[in-house]
């Protein structure tokens, strides 16, 4: 068996962490939130195609205690690097064409080795201590970079370039902002508070799977039972209110989608724009 309509922002989604995402600037389209998925999940450090800035502008909020910000063109570069590796700290490269800087392939291909118990890697000609915690970012605002095969296969290569879609929920969200802001504040708190909700649904089943799965005789287990019966309760109270909260937010997505129009008109217009850069004058 199998679902006909499998995807990866459904199957792959951690609700809260996807909001908090949308809270730090990630577009709320699917293509965008696939992208942070893949992101999260791929093994490669990331190179995001990014001509509008949108995904520069969600990782510097993501990652904002412990980010150090270069371009490959600084003289700083390697320095940054070598003590976010040492350090553990997170580096967004910004900027980059449609070369790779070969001081990065021991980055990208995690080249790491021991020695005397301690995880090393050779940057240059420098051996640093590796922190696991050290995390890679690249944005490139080219629009249609064509990056050799041999660099591609070293990164996990994703498009953020803004969609139609991807626009007009932005800009709604911007024109209610402007018009009702109390109206756009409510479903930020409503869709954070259901996220939550949500989560803690999931954590409850967990309990109760793991609990029953470790219960050699769980009849007889009075604790159990007692765990149980809470949870049980716990999970049709919160599954109450995760409904009560969705038919809320239908409410106000109502309400919100009577400013759609001048969503679509501005992504319409941005779109034309965009293209007359094709134009052969």
């Amino acid at each position: 068996p199998f679902s006909s309509n499998a995807q990866i922002a459904t199957t792959l989604n951690d609700q809260v962490a996807v909001r908090q995402w949308n809270l730090d600037g990630l577009p709320a389209d699917n293509l965008s939130i696939e992208n942070g998925l893949i992101m999260t999940n791929a093994r490669r450090w990331p190179l995001m195609i990014d001509p509008q800035g949108q995904a520069n502008k969600w990782i510097r909020k993501k990652e904002n205690k412990n980010l150090d910000v270069v371009k490959l063109t600084e003289d700083t570069f390697l320095r940054t690097l070598e003590n976010a590796i040492r350090f553990g700290r997170t580096v967004l490269i910004e900027s980059v064409g449609e070369e790779l800087d070969p001081a990065l392939e021991p980055i990208l291909l995690r080249q790491t080795f021991f020695n005397r118990g301690q995880e090393m890697m050779k940057l240059g000609d420098s051996i640093l201590p590796y922190n696991n915690t050290f995390k890679l970012y690249m944005t490139s605002k080219l629009p249609n970079p064509k990056y050799a095969p041999e660099s591609s296969v070293k990164v996990t290569l994703l498009n953020f370039t803004v969609t139609p879609t991807g626009l007009e929920d932005q800009l709604l969200a911007n024109v209610v902002i402007a018009e009702r802001p109390d109206l756009e504040e409510s479903k930020n708190e409503l869709m954070t508070s259901n996220a939550k909700m949500k989560a803690k649904l999931k954590e409850l089943e967990d309990l109760i799977l793991k609990q029953l799965s470790e219960t050699l005789n769980p009849l007889d287990d009075e604790d159990l039972i007692t765990t149980l019966n809470e949870s049980k309760r716990m999970s049709t109270e919160i599954a109450e209110k995760v409904v009560e909260a969705e038919e809320t937010e239908k409410q106000i997505d109502e309400t919100r989608n009577t400013y759609k129009p001048m969503a679509v008109r501005g992504s319409l217009l941005f779109f034309c724009v965009a293209d007359l850069a094709t134009i052969d004058p």
